[in-house]
C-alpha cells in the first residue's frame, strides 16, 4: 500500500514517504476572517478532511493544523467600513468558518492557531532572517530580501525578473519585489510591540512561523488553493527555508470553485455563502457536490449541478435505508473498503473513481434486495458504509443521523401519518383493481416531491430531488 500525491513542488505525482513512520504532519492555510464564509472557502477544508480521512484509514496517526488569519489589511479596511473593532470582525467570522466546517462534516483540526497570538515566533524568525542577511529594518517595517534566496520561485516555476513591480516604490525597499514581513503601524490601526518597533504581522511570516511552532522545523504537507502558490506559499517557503527549516515535504493545491468561469470570490461579487446554501440544500448534500470532483479539478457552481448531486446521493441514501429496513436494524461498516475504492484514493485522492465504486457497489445492493437476497444485500450496504465513512458522507453516521431538530423528528412523524394515509386509499384502489385512481394518487405524490416505491412488504415513501 503506497498513497500518491501530486506534488506541486515537483510538478508530478509523487510516492508518499512520511517523515516519522506511521504519522503524517499537514499544515492547511485556513481562513482569512474579514468575511463569513462562501462555498469556495470551505471547499478547501472539505478536500482536505477526506485527504486526513484517508490517511488516518490507511493507518497513520494524523496532525492536522489549519490556521486562522485574524488580522491583515482586508480585516482593517472591513473595521472601518463598519465601525467596529477588529477583532470582533475576525471573530464573528472565525465563528462563522468554524459553523460551516462542522456543518458539511469536516474533523475539527488537530490545532487551529490564529497569527495574533504567535507574535512572539514571527519576532524570533524575523531576528534569525535578520542575522542571516535575509531580511531588514526600514521605517519600523521589516522586509525580506528575495535576491537573497537562490531558491525564491522554484514552486511557481518563474523567473524573478519576469514579475511584475509595484507601480508605486516603498520607501525603504530595497527591490519592489521583496515583501513585508512586518508592518511599521499607522494611525488608528492595531499594533504590538516588537524590537523593529509597533505594528502588525505581514500576511506571509505567520504561517511560516506557526508551522515552525506547530510541526517543527519540518513536516510533510503543506495545502492549500492553488491561488495561493503565489505570493503566500512562495514567500512562505523563502523565508522558513532562510530561517534554516527543510519546511514542507510536499506542497498540495486544490482548485477553486468558479462561477461563469471565474474564481468564486467576495470581492468579485459573485460568492455564494454557505450560510445560506444550508437553508437550501441539506448539508451532506453539499458535501457530496463539493468534495466528490477531483480536488485539483475546477468546480463550476449552478443549481444544475446541486440537483444532480442531490439526485445522485438520494439513490445511495436510498439504498441504505431500503437495507436496514429489510435488515431490521442498522448494519455496520465494514472493516475494509473494496479493493478498488481504495486503489483509487492511494493514487492521488481519486475520489471521482472511488465514487463510481460507491454507485457500482450501490446497483450490486439494489439487484440484491430485488432477488430478495437479504445476505447479500446487507454485505453491499456494509461495504457502502465504509466506503462512505471514509468521504464523511455516511448517512448513519451520527454526524448527520443526529442532526435533525426534534422538531423535524416530529414534522416527520406528521408527514409519514399523512402519507400512509394517502398510500392506504391507494392500496384500497389497488385491490378493487380500480388503476386509474391508484395511478393518479401515485402521480399526485410524485409531484408533490415524493417518491413511491413498491416492495414485498409493501409501498415505501422518500423524499425526492427537488
Amino acid at each position: 500500500m503506497t498513497i500518491r500525491l501530486y506534488d506541486t513542488s515537483a510538478r508530478q505525482i509523487r510516492d508518499f514517504s512520511p517523515l516519522h513512520e506511521g504519522c503524517v504532519s499537514i499544515y492547511l492555510c485556513g481562513a482569512t476572517v474579514q468575511a463569513a464564509p462562501h462555498i469556495g472557502h470551505i471547499r478547501s477544508g472539505l478536500n482536505f478532511d477526506i485527504m486526513r480521512r484517508w490517511f488516518a484509514y490507511r493507518g497513520y496517526a494524523v496532525t492536522f493544523v489549519r490556521n486562522v488569519t485574524d488580522i491583515d489589511d482586508k480585516i482593517i479596511k472591513k473595521s472601518a467600513e463598519q465601525g467596529r473593532p477588529w477583532w470582533s470582525i475576525g471573530y464573528e467570522n472565525e465563528r462563522a468558518f468554524n459553523s460551516g466546517y462542522d456543518a458539511l462534516g469536516c474533523l475539527p483540526p488537530t490545532y487551529e492557531p490564529r497569527a495574533t497570538g504567535h507574535i512572539t515566533e514571527m519576532v524570533e524568525m524575523m531576528r534569525g532572517l535578520i542575522e542571516r542577511g535575509h531580511a531588514y529594518e526600514a521605517d519600523g517595517s521589516v522586509y525580506f530580501d528575495v535576491r537573497s534566496w537562490p531558491g525564491y520561485l522554484e514552486l511557481s516555476n518563474q523567473d524573478i525578473d519576469d514579475l511584475r513591480q509595484p507601480d508605486e516604490g516603498v520607501a525603504g525597499k530595497r527591490d519592489p519585489r521583496d515583501f513585508a514581513m512586518w508592518k511599521a503601524v499607522k494611525p488608528g490601526e492595531p499594533a504590538w510591540e516588537t524590537p523593529f518597533g509597533r505594528g502588525r504581522p505581514g500576511w506571509h511570516l505567520e504561517c511560516s512561523a506557526m508551522a515552525h511552532k506547530y510541526l517543527g522545523r519540518e513536516f510533510d504537507i503543506h495545502g492549500g488553493g492553488i491561488d495561493l502558490i503565489f505570493p503566500h506559499h512562495e514567500n512562505e517557503i523563502a523565508q522558513a527555508k532562510a530561517f534554516g527549516d527543510a519546511f514542507a515535504r510536499y506542497w498540495v493545491h486544490n482548485g477553486w470553485v468558479t462561477m461563469s468561469g471565474e474564481k468564486m470570490s467576495k470581492s468579485l461579487g459573485n460568492s455564494v455563502l454557505v450560510s445560506e446554501m444550508v437553508k437550501q440544500w441539506r448539508p451532506i448534500v453539499l458535501r457530496y457536490y463539493l468534495g466528490t470532483p477531483h480536488y485539483r479539478s475546477m468546480i463550476e457552481y449552478s443549481e444544475e449541478a446541486l440537483r444532480e448531486a442531490e439526485s445522485a446521493f438520494a439513490r445511495i441514501e436510498g439504498f441504505v435505508q431500503r437495507v436496514v429496513e429489510k435488515a431490521g436494524g442498522v448494519v455496520e461498516p465494514a472493516a475494509e473498503v473494496p479493493p478498488a475504492f481504495a486503489d483509487a484514493m492511494d493514487d492521488d485522492l481519486g475520489v471521482p473513481q472511488a465514487l463510481a465504486i460507491v454507485h457500482t457497489t450501490v446497483r450490486q445492493g439494489n439487484s440484491a434486495l430485488a432477488a430478495d437476497d437479504k445476505e447479500a444485500a446487507v454485505a453491499r450496504l456494509a461495504e457502502v458504509r465504509a466506503m462512505l465513512g471514509v468521504l464523511g458522507l455516511d448517512p448513519l453516521d451520527p454526524h448527520w443521523a443526529g442532526g435533525e431538530s426534534d422538531r423535524g423528528e416530529d414534522l416527520h412523524g406528521v408527514v409519514d401519518t399523512l402519507v400512509r394515509m394517502v398510500l392506504d386509499q391507494r392500496e384500497a384502489a389497488r385491490g378493487r383493481k380500480d388503476w386509474g385512481t391508484a395511478d393518479a394518487i401515485r402521480d399526485q405524490l410524485n409531484q408533490s416531491g415524493l417518491v413511491i416505491e413498491d416492495g414485498p412488504t409493501g409501498p415505501r415513501w422518500t423524499l425526492g430531488p427537488r
